[in-house]
């Protein structure tokens, strides 16, 4: 494989921003590819090399990303059962269970979905994200369980990620939250960085980066609700952080509420289940649901829900 160079011009309407951010946005490479890039001397801005990720850049600039062929992985294959909702020659739809880590980081060096999904494809996965995060799309949390997407080429990971940033791709989730929600339905708009206070979680601070959720009531529960949640953006922890920031964090999540045994579940009850897409190479509207897990629906019926009426949801 050959050098790829990826020419980017900042938008007229962009607000100026971080350079690892705006290659991350705008390339479908992963924010921690393009800061490694940025960090290399691969990136220049204005015809001018930039080593600091933290650069910023504004509208008008034109930034060139020079992506070195992708490393084969060093990782080792291993054979964990994945659950595939469907797969062609360009991508899959998994279903993951909660508890299995998505890539490898400090202290997950083996048994995650890249390790299984290694196993399954061979080398038969984009390299765009990386060789710790091949094929890798778009993250879910450990204890999230549902629907993940996995890219087998580089041009249907880039179409994806592209689909990502414009909203074209649609994720909608289950969470049990505490309470019910004042309104039924309703948007959230408010911006998430990194927690000034802890960093290991994130929060709604004033200068964090855009991120609006809507989500809708589905089944009012004893002291808790189902509701469903629309992501227009993809941060990380979403959907816990916005829930959290309207006053109905996610049961059993103890990073954002004080989760206890009065949840009646081991993990936060949150769920990926629902992907809409457009296949990249084909161009069809495609779209997956994956079932309620057990823990969840066993949550549901204790609180007096009947988890059967999510089969008529759509």
């Amino acid at each position: 494989m050959t050098e790829e160079r990826l020419l980017l011009t900042v938008p007229d309407d962009a607000e100026p921003l971080r350079l690892d951010r705006f290659v991350a946005d705008f390339s479908g490479l992963s924010r921690a590819r393009g800061e490694r890039l940025i960090e290399e001397g691969a990136v220049t801005v204005n015809g001018m090399v930039v080593t600091k990720p933290s650069a910023k850049v504004s509208p008008g600039m034109v930034v060139d990303v020079n992506v070195p062929p992708t490393k084969p992985s060093t990782l080792t294959p291993e054979a964990i059962p994945l659950t595939i909702v469907y797969e062609d020659d360009q991508l899959m739809v998994i279903d993951k269970p909660a508890g299995m880590v998505v890539h490898p980081s400090a202290g997950h060096e083996a048994g995650t979905l890249v390790h299984a999904i290694l196993s399954h494809c061979g080398d038969h996965l984009s390299g765009v994200g990386g060789v710790a995060r091949p094929g890798i799309v778009h993250r879910l949390d450990r204890e999230t369980s549902g629907l993940i997407m996995v890219a087998k080429t580089d041009d249907a990971h880039r179409g994806l990620a592209a689909q990502l940033k414009s909203r074209q791709l649609s994720r909608s989730y289950l969470a049990v939250v505490r309470g019910t929600p004042k309104n039924e339905a309703g948007e959230i708009n408010a911006p998430i960085d990194r927690d000034p206070k802890e960093r290991k979680r994130m929060a709604v601070v004033a200068d964090g980066r855009p991120a609006l959720s809507r989500y809708k009531v589905l089944l009012p529960l004893k002291g808790a609700s189902v509701v469903r949640v629309e992501l227009s953006t993809g941060r990380t922890h979403q959907v816990r952080v916005h829930l959290k920031h309207i006053g109905h964090p996610v049961l059993g999540d103890v990073l954002y509420s004080k989760a206890g045994e009065k949840d009646r579940i081991d993990r936060q009850a949150l769920h990926a289940w629902k992907l809409t897409f457009i296949h990249p190479a084909t161009g069809e509207t495609m779209s997956f649901t994956a079932p309620l897990p057990d823990d969840m629906a066993r949550l549901i019926q204790h609180l007096g829900g009947d988890p059967a009426f999510f089969l008529s949801q759509d």
